[in-house]
């Protein structure tokens, strides 16, 4: 036996070890999913219509939906209550997201893992990698959930920090018209052409909130805690004093819609000002290279004449 047929089947032997090694860490982890005890599910609330709208849309997400579901409850009793806590935050900020739970959300961490792993393998014997890239695959797998609800979350923020000036404006004109917070509230529900809109189902949801009988503030606070950025926060915090101080809400939203549209200013003039010296580099790039252009052939008749 030659030292190359030796040297062959010793890899195929760490490649049989990595397989029964991987089989039975999935062994491992099925039987703990299996035997972890269960949570009583509570009551999804919007979340649930979140759900039921993207079942609508995707077919795909229909049947889907049931083993997520299930998986989601054999892995509950896994999930501590402060990575529960971190993950229903990271769900609301992206605007409850599917609909998911925070025991779906792991669970479906799991499966794209799993389906990271199997492709990593398959992958590996097509391109003739062996099982270098089941490790790293499976790895993106498991994190694929987390990169796409936390880019979900940061177009969604950036959408209600753009569009929130614009609703203020609204508010301020229906307020100084003779209605009241409730009513100026329903009217930017109720005459938006896009119902499906961040920032709209943020004010449905508030709106809801005062239906329910809860106080302006809850509905504010609530509404702050989903959408923790600077202008919701200015938003929030100005009505909060001015319902505490007894102050005109009117006068407020006026003030607030004034102050919004110079901020609008400020950052469009920033805005055109970075945009003057960012493009700065590629001009000088752009002159780099119509300058070799214009002097490479000078450069190598004049070498060559020597």
């Amino acid at each position: 036996m030659g030292p190359g047929i030796a040297l062959s089947y010793e890899c195929q032997g760490y490649q049989y070890a990595a397989l029964v090694l991987v089989g039975l860490g999935l062994a491992g982890a099925l039987y703990s999913v299996a035997a972890a005890p269960t949570r009583v599910a509570g009551r999804l609330g919007l979340r649930g219509l979140k759900r039921t709208r993207m079942l609508a849309k995707s077919e795909a997400w229909q049947n889907l939906e049931p083993f997520v579901r299930w998986l989601g409850v054999r892995v509950s009793g896994l999930i501590s209550d402060d990575l529960r806590t971190k993950i229903d935050e990271e769900i609301s900020l992206a605007g409850d997201f599917m609909g998911l739970t925070a025991d779906e959300y792991v669970a479906l961490s799991i499966m794209t893992c799993f389906a990271g792993l199997i492709g990593g393998y398959i992958l590996g014997q097509v391109v003739g990698f062996g099982s270098v890239a089941t490790i790293p695959l499976a790895l993106l797998g498991a994190s694929y959930v987390y990169m796409t609800v936390s880019g979900v979350a940061q177009e969604r923020l950036k959408e209600i920090g753009r569009g929130l000036p614009y609703i203020v404006d609204l508010m301020a004109m229906a307020m100084g018209a003779g209605l009241d917070f409730p009513g100026a509230v329903r009217q930017v529900v109720e005459k938006t052409s896009q119902p499906d809109d961040p920032l709209v189902e943020e004010f449905t949801l508030i709106l809801q909130t005062l239906n329910f009988g809860r106080t302006r503030k809850e509905a504010l606070i609530e509404f702050q805690r989903r959408a923790p950025v600077e202008t919701v926060k200015e938003f929030t915090g100005a009505l909060i004093q001015a319902d505490e101080r007894g102050n005109p809400v009117a006068e407020v939203l006026q003030i607030q819609a004034t102050t919004s549209r110079m901020r609008r200013s400020v950052r469009a003039e920033e805005a055109a000002a970075k945009a003057g010296v960012a493009i700065v580099g590629p001009l000088m790039l752009v002159f780099v290279v119509v300058l070799g252009l214009v002097l490479g052939p000078a450069m190598l008749t004049i070498g060559s004449g020597f």
